[in-house]
């Protein structure tokens, strides 16, 4: 049943890439790069340059070495030389000697297993390389949002700022007229300075985030450059698109795949190698004083036993593993595209909510302090409303940046930007 799974999912992969969908995405992978985000060529060298990146790259030319070995062998040509001296009674003493050329042959089909298991593992070198650029490509967007995130918190303190000023200057007016206490005027000054300092150290945030130094680690050819944040959009897919477009990309589960294939290459080696192979070899010798002139082939062949017995049934055993582990990672990664896909829809709505309170708030802010201005409503009232805003634009700031995180995942998850589709 498990191998029959196995079969069904790589038929499902068919039908998507096959499906009228496979053509919407085809036209989906011209899809550009948000405007808050590294543009696609930078993006990928800095991709490309990630040590992780780099070692799976080393992996994969390795493995085209691996499979060039399995489909030479290793067996090897065996010469064997030999000298003796014989005594005859009577006659003296023979200098003989003889020479055998030997290598032992792959039978049953082995050299072509052999042969499917180099390639496999060049599959699975490949899909490694795809699972960490994908990995790098996530970290990228994860740092580059946070990033902007702490920008937009400074952006944020620096309009709490000037709103704090506004109404600090109206409370100086309104003293100076006689229309307020020395009380308001202290009470607005420890605002204004409140404020001053949260702005400060928001830039202060900003200058040394630690997001900025693992960019900077990591991606050392990327330089952050602070740009405004986008509106998310709603999402252009249903969830079904989104999954299947991701299963159809997805390096982890070929993965899983691979190494599955080459559990079971591999117990097909194992049950092909309970009959031993053969060593074939060809002689010659010289004997008594050179007047006898041998010719001869040889073969040998090692009797089977418990370790080739034992080493079977271990392979058996780790087609099954492997048969677990490809479902495993199925699950995982499909759980894994609902939390996100939930995320960034649920997300959108709650961001859109957010937009409407802080759009609100803000107009009560100005509002009320064009009234305290007029004389119409009293210090705690304007500093209330503009708390309010405040608590309104860090909310709709911080779902801002989580729906586009979530979004953004899918995006890369799919290989919609960055020419990730080109793995």
């Amino acid at each position: 049943m498990k191998r029959h799974h196995r079969y069904t999912l790589g038929a499902f992969l068919l039908a998507v890439a096959l499906s009228p969908f496979g053509a919407l995405t085809s036209l989906a992978e011209q899809r550009p790069t948000p405007a808050d985000l590294p543009p696609s060529e930078l993006a990928r060298q800095s991709i490309d340059q990630d040590p992780a990146v780099v070692e799976a790259r080393g992996a994969l030319s390795a493995a085209g070495h691996g499979a060039a070995a399995l489909r030479a062998g290793s067996y090897e040509w065996t010469t064997r030389l030999s000298a003796q001296r014989r005594h005859y009674d009577g006659s003296g003493n023979s200098n003989e000697w003889s020479a055998a050329l030997e290598r032992t042959i792959r039978i049953g089909g082995k050299a072509e297993i052999d042969a499917e298991l180099g390639d496999n593992d060049l599959a699975i070198g490949r899909a490694r390389l795809g699972e960490a650029r994908r990995e790098a490509a996530r970290a990228l967007a994860d740092l580059w949002l946070d990033l902007l995130a702490t920008s937009r918190q400074r952006e944020l303190w620096a309009e709490q700022l000037s709103f704090a000023q506004s109404s600090h200057h109206a409370v100086e007016k309104r003293c100076k007229a006689g229309d307020a206490s020395t009380l308001d005027l202290n009470v607005a000054s420890a605002d204004l300075i409140e404020v001053q300092r949260q702005s400060s150290a928001a830039a202060t945030a900003e200058a040394k985030a630690k997001a900025k130094a693992r960019l900077a680690v990591r991606f050392p050819n990327l330089k952050y450059t602070p740009l405004p944040l986008t509106e998310p959009s709603a999402l252009d897919m249903e969830f079904p698109q989104w999954r299947e477009r991701i299963l159809a990309q997805n390096d982890p589960i070929r993965a899983a795949e691979g190494l599955l294939k080459k559990a079971e290459l591999s117990a097909a080696r194992a049950k092909a190698d309970r009959i031993p192979d053969p060593t074939v070899g060809v002689y010659t010798a010289s004997e008594a004083f050179h007047n006898e002139r041998i010719v001869g082939l040889s073969v040998s062949i090692p009797f089977s036993g418990d370790y080739r017995s034992e080493r079977t049934a271990q392979a058996l055993q780790d087609t099954e593993a492997a048969c677990a582990n490809v479902e495993r990672q199925e699950h995982s990664e499909v759980a894994s595209i609902v939390e996100v896909f939930v995320d960034a829809r649920v997300g959108h709505e709650r961001w859109r909510l957010a937009t409407q309170g802080l759009s609100t708030t803000r107009d009560s802010a100005r509002l009320t302090q064009r009234a305290y201005t007029l004389g119409e409503a009293d210090l705690q009232t304007l500093l209330l409303a503009r708390r309010q805003a405040l608590d309104a634009s860090t909310a709709s700031g911080q779902v801002n940046v989580d729906v586009l995180r979530s979004q953004y995942r899918l995006l890369v998850d799919a290989h919609l930007i960055w020419q990730l589709e080109q793995d």
